[in-house]
């Protein structure tokens, strides 16, 4: 009786096949630089200036391919291609770089650094959460800073209305819990799933914040303590100016930016 299933193809031939497919991708990186490079003359040419980072952007068109990625490429992948891609394209419209404070685990946090900003934009350590901070008010810097319990960096950005956070780290859950914040002079819009990041110096206990922050329908998780300042997660996008925040406990207190939600949750 004849064997109603095929045979599957022989290694040489799957290898063949391979090869031919990353030809046409090679062929497809190719064309997306030089449009990346269009992009960046088009811009020259019309006198637009300033950083290119637009992180809401990024996570539309991640979420959009997460959506309609085959079943074997895995959200990993997906993520870790485009981002190198959007890198990339990023380093060729002006000044990117990144500036990095790990705090105790400096490895790690320049790994999350790299894992979300690729490898196109030169990189430093920092030694001190301020000398990071400092680099993100350059044009084109971005600062990765851990998050870390003794140490309440975050809380100087009540000072600093232009520096905003934009994203949190890592961007998969599945690659653990956030680890680090970035910072930068770039627009944080709302992408319909997002993470606020909130600041006081309440001297109340975190869990009488939750609860009056929740009686005013506002869902917080704390985060950080330190130096006298606590951080919070909010669930949404807040404008600095929500009047529920500005009824919340503390009298130094206010928004230092918002993150999308990780990819894959």
């Amino acid at each position: 009786m004849a064997n109603s299933k095929s045979a599957p193809p022989s290694l040489d031939a799957v290898r063949a096949r391979i090869d031919a497919v990353d030809s046409e991708l090679l062929k497809l990186v190719g064309e997306r630089a030089a449009l990346a490079r269009e992009v960046a003359a088009a811009k020259a040419a019309s006198g637009e200036s300033g950083f290119a980072l637009r992180p809401a952007r990024e996570t539309a068109v991640l979420r959009k391919l997460l959506a309609a990625r085959p079943a074997a490429a895995r959200p990993a992948l997906v993520v870790r291609i485009w981002r190198e891609l959007m890198a990339d394209s990023l380093s060729l419209q002006g000044p990117f770089h990144l500036a990095v404070w790990g705090g105790r685990d400096a490895a790690r946090t320049v790994e999350l650094a790299r894992a979300r900003f690729g490898v196109a934009p030169p990189a430093r350590i920092s030694a001190r959460p301020e000398e990071a901070l400092d680099a993100a008010r350059a044009a084109g810097g971005v600062a990765v800073l851990a998050l870390a319990s003794d140490n309440a960096w975050w809380g100087r950005l009540l000072a600093e209305p232009r520096l905003k956070v934009f994203t949190a780290l890592p961007c998969l859950a599945a690659w653990g819990p956030m680890a680090a914040l970035a910072v930068a002079e770039a627009p944080v819009e709302p992408t319909g799933d997002d993470r606020t990041f909130w600041v006081t110096d309440a001297a109340r206990p975190a869990s009488d914040i939750v609860e009056a922050l929740g009686r005013d329908g506002v869902a917080a998780t704390p985060l950080l303590e330190a130096g006298g300042l606590k951080l919070f997660v909010l669930a949404g996008f807040y404008q600095p100016n929500d009047a529920r925040l500005a009824r919340a406990p503390g009298s130094l207190s206010g928004v230092i930016g918002a993150a999308p939600a990780p990819l894959d949750v």
